[in-house]
């Protein structure tokens, strides 16, 4: 059920009882998650914080507390899902769901008693009507000799039987119509999965609607936002809607006079809005590594290429800029280059074809020293959320980037800054490799590519979110160096090994990259067929089906190479662990296996054209 007044149905409720949060992990939901605890320490609400990454996490964390708590919060994760049918809660269990993930699973929507929905109803939920999707059970009648009249005709009995055989043939029809109607308008509700508004952003209107919001809530706020943005989660038009609805909130917050700004302590916190430029980290990093190491440039000049660097040279001789400055900190640059910079790349961008060059976003001083962009500190959150040392455990990078967000543990964003760079070098260092030795690979209706074990920084790609970040720029990449047409309008499936001695795999899907892409997938449905198809074991463990990060796990018999080819496209952070092949295979077992591969391909072309072809067929239910 949706709550319509969060204050009231939701705050105070949990306000006097001791609550239990699962909190996803993703950006977002760890900044939904700090203006959730800054809101329960301020009104001294007891609660316990439990970092989930995925529904066997849920399940555990659920069955360990479950007698010690009867309100339960969770952020970012048990929107899309049959809640209660997942963890099988007592009947006075209330769980209150703060997600972005859609579409929303229709019986969270209907149930009134356990499922509170945190989500705004002005998104583009199109949910079923109730009498389209639910229907009560008809008790069967019973006809026995005792309940018919006594002293009616054999002929009145006959006539009385046909007439309750025709109407019973009758309900059965209307039911069997019903049903297929059901099918279809689930189908259509549930065949793309997309993002809603951010979290981070639903709980701070409930901090300002409670007139509690502070400059620390909003920036949080502002942070969840451009996580969206940066993980192509929302469209570009979303994003800048949120963006203006967020810069009132700035303007109320830190707006001072002349006069009052120069009497600010050493040690304030100051949030602006900013028309930035489009380079990560760049503040923090040298311009030519942000240059070389941002997406949105890599592809554009196409810096794989020896054609690409001199472009890069050329776009540098253009603005008039001395490699000597370009290649040192940022920091360290001549302030009468540093005054007009951005103008400067504008206008160059702007000859080279790369026309949003700058962006809507904002910009946050602690003090005179410490400055970031939200999109900094997203990049080093999720670095350290993700971070691939051997000595720490998920639940320790959740704590240390939660901690990061904090303004007084600077020391930590830093870390997670330094992190975030050997991250994007890493990601640009793998799309060269990739793009080079030709590893992007047409198959039918979408293109794949596998990364080899030994593959350098391999380890950093082990997480869904790395991993899909590398598919996204990969795709762009890929879009802008390829010449056939086709290939720019079809979406990507990727794998990374994730253990070498399980034999496991990770495989994430991306919709295509076009300009009018609405960052709506069907990936996830379409590989939970085939996995079904191919008999393959699967283990569907991540909150995000088919979004950025989605998850599922699929085991095959062929090895990663073939294992691909045998999967459609699907969610991204999808799990698919495929055990090697061995030599004591009888020819037997491989001519069936070649056999089933040769079945297989046509139903995946068939059965999985991309829907911007063709609609899928309605006989495919995902």
């Amino acid at each position: 059920m949706f709550v319509s007044d969060f204050r009231k149905e939701f705050y105070e409720v949990v306000q006097s009882q001791r609550v239990l949060l699962f909190v996803a992990s993703d950006v977002d939901a760890l900044c939904a998650c700090k203006i959730l605890q800054a809101l329960f320490q301020c009104d001294h609400v007891q609660y316990t914080l439990v970092p989930v990454s995925g529904w066997q996490e849920l399940e555990t964390a659920f069955l360990e507390h479950k007698e010690q708590f009867r309100s339960f919060v969770l952020i970012n994760c048990g929107a899309n899902v049959d809640l209660l049918d997942i963890l099988q809660p007592d009947e006075d269990a209330i769980f209150f769901v703060c997600d972005t993930h859609r579409p929303v699973n229709v019986v969270n929507v209907y149930n009134d008693t356990q499922i509170k929905l945190l989500i705004k109803q002005d998104d583009d939920l199109e949910i079923p009507a109730y009498d389209d999707i639910f229907r009560d059970e008809e008790e069967d009648e019973e006809h026995s000799a005792n309940e018919s009249d006594k002293g009616s005709e054999p002929s009145e009995k006959r006539t009385r039987l046909e007439e309750e055989i025709v109407e019973q043939t009758m309900k059965r029809r209307q039911r069997r119509e019903w049903e297929a109607r059901r099918r279809d308008i689930l189908f259509d509700y549930e065949q793309y999965e997309y993002h809603g508004t951010s979290s981070a952003m639903v709980m701070f209107d409930l901090a300002w609607m409670m007139s509690k919001d502070l400059n620390d809530m909003l920036w949080w706020a502002i942070v969840g936002l451009t996580d969206q943005w940066v993980q192509d989660k929302i469209t570009q038009m979303k994003y800048v809607t949120d963006v203006g609805v967020l810069q009132r909130h700035v303007s109320r917050h830190n707006h001072r006079n002349e006069d009052e700004e120069n009497a600010l302590s050493v040690d304030c916190t100051r949030i602006s809005f900013e028309y930035d430029l489009r380079l990560a980290l760049y503040q923090h990093w040298s311009l030519h590594e942000s240059l070389c190491n941002t997406c949105y440039t890599a592809a554009r000049f196409k810096l794989w290429s020896v054609h690409g660097q001199k472009r890069l040279q050329e776009f540098l001789a253009d603005m008039g800029l001395p490699l000597k400055q370009v290649k040192q900190k940022f920091q360290s640059m001549d302030i009468s280059l540093k005054e007009n910079l951005r103008e400067m790349i504008e206008e160059s961008a702007n000859k080279f074809g790369m026309r949003d060059m700058r962006v809507q976003t904002f910009s946050i001083h602690f003090g005179f020293k410490h400055k970031f962009l939200a999109s900094d500190v997203v990049f080093a959150t999720m670095s350290l959320m993700e971070s691939p040392e051997k000595d720490s455990s998920g639940t320790d990078n959740f704590i240390q980037a939660l901690d990061s967000l904090s303004r007084s543990n600077l020391d930590k964003l830093y870390h997670g800054l330094e992190l975030a760079k050997k991250q994007l070098r890493a990601t640009q260092q793998t799309i060269a490799s990739c793009l080079c030795t030709n590893l992007v690979i047409s198959q039918g209706p979408f293109l794949y590519c596998s990364l080899m074990e030994g593959t350098p920084d391999l380890v950093l790609f082990s997480k869904p979110a790395s991993l899909s970040l590398l598919s996204r720029h990969l795709l762009k990449s890929f879009v802008c160096s390829t010449k056939n047409r086709r290939c720019k309008l079809l979406p990507l499936v990727m794998a990374a090994p994730l253990s070498v001695e399980q034999g496991t795999v990770t495989m994430v899907g991306i919709p295509p990259e076009t300009d009018s892409s609405d960052r709506k997938n069907f990936f996830g449905r379409a590989f939970e067929k085939a996995a079904e198809g191919t008999n393959s074991r699967t283990l569907h463990n991540h909150f995000d089906l088919s979004g950025p990060g989605g998850p599922s796990s699929a085991q095959a018999d062929e090895g990663p190479h073939a294992c691909l080819s045998r999967m459609a496209p699907q969610g991204q952070g999808q799990f698919a662990s495929c055990p090697p092949s061995t030599e004591e295979n009888t020819e037997a077992e491989r001519l069936a296996r070649a056999r089933r591969k040769a079945d297989l391909l046509p139903f995946l072309r068939a059965s999985h054209t991309p829907p911007w072809d063709r609609a899928l067929p309605r006989s495919v239910v995902f």
